[in-house]
């Protein structure tokens, strides 16, 4: 084994050792590798051989599930980087697990023109008008010096992007604000023209974490028992799950291996029901914690070296 080779190796197992010490809520596993292979489908793979640059859409999840695990630090609102934390309380340490890896990570979140709208309902539009801006991004609204581009980008939407308001009626309206799941699976299949026209690029859409259980009085608990018809974590279920089938779903005929989805919100859930297993808050917040982001981060990594591997 080279030397990088084993230097991300061991740079890697003791990132992960610090993420998973002990089990949370569900069942995550002591180093991860078996929730990384149970939620990707794929074993263990190694990293690229060359540098790939990767660029994360995201907001303050994202956020969290990139940085370290801590005491917060960066990401202030009006620091210009809201979101971009070094650390968090909540941190999945991502970010260094990518590193450890040998991918360059770059960000792009609130407090940046390219980074505002993170919704399902702007995602058409974004990569519709600023796809070679986003290519060419560094960090927030800064481009590379060169003629350097990103070799991966990967978007994610925040968990009110589960709060559905019925099924809609196809074909859907992409850029349309009420969230039904027809309009949320015409704005991804709006998506794949663009990403088609870029086969040289690796496009990794994440599904939306889930929200937290609210907290329900007798009333609410009765009516849920004696059935009132599907909910908007029902249709959330369902949209994410149409989102990450490959043979049945958004990427059903879709030829191409740069288009890959990254299924955080079954992650979160624990493959089961249709709240997140991983609150904060004492259960009422929808962030979620250290250990479903490391969670997360360790299922991560093998699922992009796959992808990555594919593109060859």
């Amino acid at each position: 084994m080279h030397d990088i080779s084993r230097y991300r190796v061991l740079k890697a197992a003791s990132l992960l050792a610090l993420l998973l010490p002990v089990a949370a809520c569900g069942t995550a596993d002591e180093d991860g590798s078996e929730v990384a292979m149970r939620e990707t489908g794929a074993a263990s793979v190694p990293a690229p051989e060359t540098i790939q640059r990767l660029l994360f859409i995201h907001h303050s999840c994202g956020g969290q599930l990139m940085a370290a695990p801590g005491e917060r630090s960066g990401g202030d609102r009006g620091s210009g980087e809201r979101c971009i934390y070094e650390s968090h309380p909540n941190g999945g340490g991502l970010r260094g697990l990518l590193e450890a890896d040998g991918y360059e990570v770059h960000e792009l979140s609130y407090e940046s023109s390219l980074g505002a709208d993170t919704d399902i309902r702007h995602w058409r539009r974004k990569f519709a008008a600023h796809m070679d801006d986003l290519l060419r991004t560094d960090h927030q609204d800064r481009r590379y010096a060169d003629d350097a581009t990103n070799d991966i980008v990967a978007f994610k939407s925040c968990y009110p992007n589960n709060d559905f308001t019925g099924p809609g009626t196809g074909p859907g309206d992409p850029d349309s604000e009420e969230l039904t799941v027809a309009n949320a699976q015409a704005a991804y299949r709006a998506l794949l023209p663009h990403f088609r026209a870029r086969p040289d690029v690796l496009f990794v859409a994440f599904t939306a974490p889930p929200r937290a259980e609210p907290k329900q009085g007798l009333k609410d608990r009765l009516k849920g028992a004696l059935g009132s018809g599907p909910t908007a974590a029902d249709w959330a279920r369902d949209f994410n799950t149409w989102l990450a089938d490959r043979e049945g779903g958004w990427l059903a005929g879709y030829e191409l291996p740069n288009v890959a989805v990254f299924d955080y919100y079954d992650i979160l859930t624990d493959g089961r029901g249709n709240w997140s297993a991983f609150p904060t808050g004492g259960g009422r917040d929808s962030h979620p914690s250290k250990q479903g982001n490391a969670r997360a981060a360790a299922a991560f990594v093998p699922f992009i070296n796959a992808a990555v591997a594919g593109m060859r």
